[in-house]
């Protein structure tokens, strides 16, 4: 199944996550099929950026959103 959720960047306690569109057996910071934005924590406020038309296509064709991706989105 294909999901979109979080991989993780960035260096040792400094995170900094890309919005992916994946297959949901793939670990989570493997290979991605597109990477459709990023969110960053640890700016003030938090840093969220995203292709709602590419989310919306994804969706349309049956793919999942992570918890942490819907939070996030706002969807």
């Amino acid at each position: 199944m294909t999901v979109i959720r979080l991989t993780r960047m960035g260096r040792k306690k400094r995170p900094f996550y890309r919005i992916v569109v994946t297959d949901s057996r793939k670990r989570r910071d493997g290979g991605w099929i597109e990477s459709i934005g990023y969110y960053n924590p640890l700016t003030e406020p938090e840093t969220i950026k995203f292709d709602e038309e590419r989310l919306n296509y994804w969706l349309g064709v049956g793919a999942k959103m992570s918890d942490r991706v819907k939070k996030i989105t706002g969807k």
